[in-house]
């Protein structure tokens, strides 16, 4: 099995290496190919080696949250940029403190309305605002659809306190199924929450890890965050912790650590209760 093309990210999980490589510039296309040579090497004594497959409902999800995180970020650009006009504009107004909504756009048009000045800077302004409200409504349009997506292939997923859609949708996505990895301990290792052993004084201890996918351990950070918040038994765990002597990064890793192995565990349920939905 050629695990090629996708341990180095090229392509679709079915499009041959060959194909992904003509299309590359001359010189890169010699180093990745060198690479794949490598990679074929160094895997050929591991014939079982499970591979990462991101098909069906996985690769959708996976290319709805990205789109949608490109929209939110070119969204927040845009508003740094209104917020600077309106500023030069008039630099005694207060602009509203969320700048993702409907009424603040009505409330920023308003003022901008009656300053009937011709200037491009308020020309530029209003096409901002409504460009805002073009990108807004995509990324509503999007949310909704990854929610009704991601709802009946992970019931076990989103009932995890804290644990929305859009969380599960990056974890399903950044998982590419959670059956190829060996055991709850390979998962942790993969987002980032196994924790790597320090010793300081003569004295062993633990560190945060910055290893891993740093995309679903951000997603586990969002649940711990929430869980740390409001769900009584996170706030427990987190209060013995830092009675027994941990910092609060310390308490909060060893939740996260925590919630790897609840993920892991409702990510193979969803994925049994799909096989035999199948069959």
């Amino acid at each position: 099995m050629n695990a090629t093309p996708q341990l180095l990210g090229l392509g679709s999980p079915r499009m041959p290496v060959d194909i992904v490589l003509a299309g590359l510039p001359c010189g890169v296309e010699g180093v990745y190919r060198k690479s794949a040579r490598l990679w074929d090497k160094a895997l050929a004594g591991y014939p079982d080696l499970p591979v990462a497959r991101l098909d069906g409902i996985e690769r959708e999800l996976r290319l709805l949250v990205d789109h949608r995180e490109d929209l939110v970020a070119e969204r927040t650009r845009i508003i740094s940029r209104l917020r600077w006009h309106l500023h030069e504009l008039d630099p005694g107004w207060t602009a509203p403190t969320k700048l993702q909504r409907g009424s603040a756009f009505d409330k920023v048009q308003a003022h901008l309305s009656h300053r009937d000045d011709g200037t491009i800077v308020r020309r530029l302004a209003l096409r901002l605002v409504e460009h805002l409200r073009l990108l807004t409504d995509e990324i509503d349009e999007l949310t909704a659809e990854i929610t009704v997506r991601v709802t009946p292939v992970a019931p076990s997923l989103l009932a995890i306190v804290g644990c929305g859609a859009l969380s599960a949708a990056k974890i399903i996505g950044e998982t590419a199924q959670a059956g190829r990895f060996r055991s709850k301990d390979a998962y942790a290792r993969h987002n980032g929450t196994a924790p790597l052993p320090v010793w300081s004084s003569n004295k062993q201890r633990h560190r945060l890890s910055r290893t891993g996918n740093r995309q679903f351990n951000a997603a586990l950070h969002r649940i711990a965050t929430t869980q740390a918040r409001c769900y009584p038994p996170a706030r427990q765990l987190l209060e013995r912790r830092t009675n027994g002597g941990d910092g609060g990064m310390e308490a909060l890793r060893i939740l996260k650590r925590r919630l790897s192995d609840v993920v892991y565990k409702a990510m193979l349920t969803d994925q049994s209760g799909s096989l035999d939905g199948a069959a």
